[in-house]
């Protein structure tokens, strides 16, 4: 132990400032990520009518930017493993802000769809970056702590992207919505320069591209991973797509609600602040399958919830939606480094992959399920969905109990 109470190369623990400015540096970093991927959900009826496009194209300006955060999950992984975490973090914040200067002038939905990609690859480097950062810099005693609190970070952020770009558009357009994200984005910046602690106990890898193939390749052989990875997309698939079309069934008749008025209900996002440290905590008393089958059972019933015609159930719906989802999420995140045995940092990127493979698909696959058979035929599908995956999650773990 040395003077400052940090064990020597050991990491820093909670009575350290240094553990504190990583979680809030990084956690602050996580809110303005979360929140510029998802700012265009709520605008997309907007987008509709402004380029006079269909609801698929529009959705397209979500499902592009998650396709281009699956690239860059994959490349700026394998270059953080070699040229250290916080380039890639800084990069990220600062390679952000800029497409939404360009975004907000472009008179072409392409230009948008175009650029949402290119910002999608420029968001991956804080997530890429940030959960090894704090693996190596924060005492393993406290690791689980840390992770715990930026993950509630992300769905603080989740929920201050859709709820402010929905106000703002209704309140002056949508274009000052994403000036004003560019503006925190430039600040956040700045103050990750000064605040983030030198990395300390990074090691170069010194593996070569092809071992790191190797290592995915060899996750994607364990069935029991590739059951957790399929999850993730369950889980994120219904979860995104409840939220994507959300706005286009409550601005449609008898509800006939504003953006405004739409983007307070993604303040049911406060849920799944608290959801994630909650699981975490009662997983170690009850078992993390026990805790995670009841968080998937709270997102079916919430989604359910939301086919009801009262307003007021459909809210109460939406709480429960994001208390579940979270509570599911985490703790199938903490899964996946007790079901790899090896390259466990690749296994991580590939659950973070399915995650965001799930984002695409609730953003833009569903439409022509949306469009077809409206809200009623996309709640059936996205409330029966992880249920019954889990529950032949459940059937086969039983099943080879007993054989």
């Amino acid at each position: 132990m040395t003077g400052c109470g940090v064990m020597q190369h050991g990491g820093y623990t909670l009575k350290n400032m240094q553990f504190w400015r990583i979680v809030l540096g990084l956690g602050f970093a996580s809110v303005f990520i979360f929140a510029s991927m998802y700012a265009m959900q709520p605008l997309l009826p907007l987008f509709t009518t402004e380029f006079d496009i269909s609801v698929s194209y529009a959705s397209m300006a979500m499902s592009m930017t998650t396709i281009g955060l699956i690239v860059g999950l994959i490349v700026l992984g394998f270059f953080s493993d070699r040229n250290g975490r916080k380039i890639y973090i800084f990069l990220s914040l600062i390679g952000s802000v800029i497409p939404f200067l360009i975004i907000a002038n472009a008179e072409s939905f392409l230009l948008i769809v175009i650029l949402r990609f290119v910002q999608g690859f420029a968001l991956a480097g804080v997530p890429a970056a940030a959960l090894a950062y704090i693996s190596e810099e924060v005492h393993k005693n406290f690791t689980n702590i840390a992770t715990a609190l930026y993950i509630s970070f992300n769905s603080l952020g989740g929920m201050i992207g859709r709820f402010m770009t929905g106000f703002i558009a209704e309140q002056a357009s949508w274009q000052m919505s994403l000036y004003i994200l560019s503006i925190f984005g430039t600040m956040l910046f700045v103050l990750l320069l000064l605040v983030l602690p030198k990395s300390r106990n990074f090691v170069p890898t010194d593996t070569t591209f092809a071992k790191d193939i190797e290592g995915i390749v060899f996750h994607l052989k364990n069935p029991s991973l590739l059951i957790v990875f399929g999850l993730g997309i369950v889980l994120q698939l219904s979860f995104t797509g409840v939220w994507t079309y959300l706005p286009f069934h409550l601005i449609d008749s008898p509800y006939s609600l504003s953006l405004e008025t739409i983007s307070y209900l993604y303040l049911a996002y406060g849920f799944g602040v608290v959801g994630a440290p909650l699981a975490g905590w009662l997983s170690g008393r009850f078992g993390l399958r026990n805790v995670r089958f009841v968080g998937v059972a709270l997102l079916t019933l919430g989604i359910g919830l939301t086919a009801f015609s009262s307003l007021f159930v459909i809210v109460i719906g939406l709480c429960i939606v994001c208390l579940g989802f979270f509570t599911a999420h985490s703790l199938t995140a903490a899964s996946v480094s007790k079901e790899a045995t090896h390259h466990k940092g690749s296994a991580a990127s590939l659950y973070l992959v399915s995650y965001y493979i799930g984002v695409a698909m609730g953003s833009t696959l569903l439409s022509p399920l949306y469009e077809s058979l409206g809200w009623g035929g996309l709640i059936a599908f996205t409330a029966v969905l992880p249920i019954v995956y889990v529950g032949l999650i459940r059937y086969r773990r039983a099943k080879k109990l007993y054989e």
